[in-house]
């Protein structure tokens, strides 16, 4: 069937919405009307072409409702609301012990540009094979995608808003509730107030942590963050956050969540952990050199990748869900809408930081 789809076809440059082939669903897969998509700093770096073959249709946080249904699939009919979220193969170590998030295929089943079945579901009009981002590319009208990516949610809430859902806000609040899971007496600084970085507070005082510590460059961030739940703000253009943590919390912190991938930031959220603590990394970022024995062994500190939150999307994004209706986890407090044409401004505003969290309207009405 026919599409419209923002295409990235070179490096960096402006997506193109034009019109693009999209494959009937297959036995294990689902075809999904679009509604809206969220935008995360992923798609920047997938625009790039370093991580997936130009050209490529990227999106991974789409909402929508459910069309047609391959023969296998039993988890959802036509009509159903659902997220789109990370594509994962289902029977490696991790996934069969309930750590989707940490599949040992996710690079080749996220970034390859192949589906599920290492097929293309993407053609440009002269039969040109487009890659498809995240096993969904959701910045299109229509997506046909595995039945592992799609996950159930209340039609009782605006869908509109619930595709950030898919990976950005998973990735921060599941690092704290699914791998960190804090006591109350922990101390937790969570460096970059991003939307990774203020979904992980939102957890951490759904978890009841005594310390949240935010620390960001932009004030209005730190505001948010104080209002989502931290306990105390840093503005580290003002003062050094390590040496403004331990003011706070003299022994360090328990658990230190870069979101940034800035190297200099790392080596503060290292700085700042106490004995045994732990740093973990979610921002996409490059080489760091460490002194091992004094910045690490020393005082038995480690540092820990986490790829989205550790989770199992189809039990975490329900949750976070139920989150939301509690007002626990209150994510429209981020959004700012756009319409699909203007896609190329949501890039420009995402980089420059003037949005923390664009959703894009492909078919608003949809949700009703």
């Amino acid at each position: 069937m026919q599409i419209k789809a923002a295409l990235a076809t070179k490096p960096n440059a402006d997506l193109e919405i034009q019109t693009v082939e999209l494959d009937e669903p297959k036995e294990n897969e689902v075809l999904i009307k679009i509604a809206s998509t969220g935008f995360c700093h992923t798609d920047i770096v997938g625009r790039s072409g370093a991580t997936t073959p130009l050209p490529v249709v990227l999106g991974h946080e789409g909402a929508g409702v459910v069309q047609k249904v391959g023969a296998n699939v039993t988890d959802v009919k036509p009509g159903d609301h659902v997220v789109l979220s990370f594509s994962y193969c289902g029977h490696c170590y991790n996934c069969t012990h309930n750590h989707q998030g940490l599949c040992e295929n996710f690079n080749q089943l996220n970034f390859e540009g192949k589906t599920y079945d290492g097929t293309h579901r993407l053609h440009l009009d002269d039969g040109t094979p487009v890659s498809v981002f995240f096993g969904q590319s959701s910045f299109a009208t229509y997506v046909t995608a595995n039945v592992h990516n799609i996950v159930k949610v209340d039609q009782d809430v605006d869908l509109n808003l619930l595709g950030p859902l898919g990976c950005g806000m998973q990735t921060g609040a599941g690092t704290v509730l699914n791998y960190i899971k804090p006591t109350p007496e922990d101390a937790i600084a969570v460096f970059g107030a991003g939307a990774v970085g203020l979904a992980a507070i939102m957890a951490a005082k759904i978890a009841g942590v005594k310390h949240i510590i935010a620390i960001n460059r932009n004030g209005n961030h730190l505001d948010l963050a104080k209002e989502l739940g931290a306990t105390e703000t840093i503005n580290n253009t003002a003062e050094d956050p390590v040496k403004a943590i331990k003011e706070i919390v003299p022994r360090g912190v328990t658990y230190a969540i870069d979101t940034t991938g800035n190297t200099g930031v790392i080596k503060s959220a290292i700085d700042s952990l106490a004995t045994a603590g732990e740093c973990v990394l979610l921002g996409v970022g490059g080489d760091i050199t460490l002194d091992l024995m004094n910045d690490i062994l020393s005082e038995s500190k480690k540092i820990s990748g986490v790829v989205e939150g550790d989770s199992n999307p189809q039990e975490f994004i329900p949750q976070l869900v139920k989150y939301y209706k509690q007002s626990k986890f209150p994510l429209d407090k981020l959004v700012k809408y756009y319409d699909f044409a203007d896609i190329n401004q949501v890039i420009a505003d995402s980089t420059n930081g003037k949005v923390i969290k664009p959703i894009i309207k492909i078919d608003p009405e949809l949700a009703k």
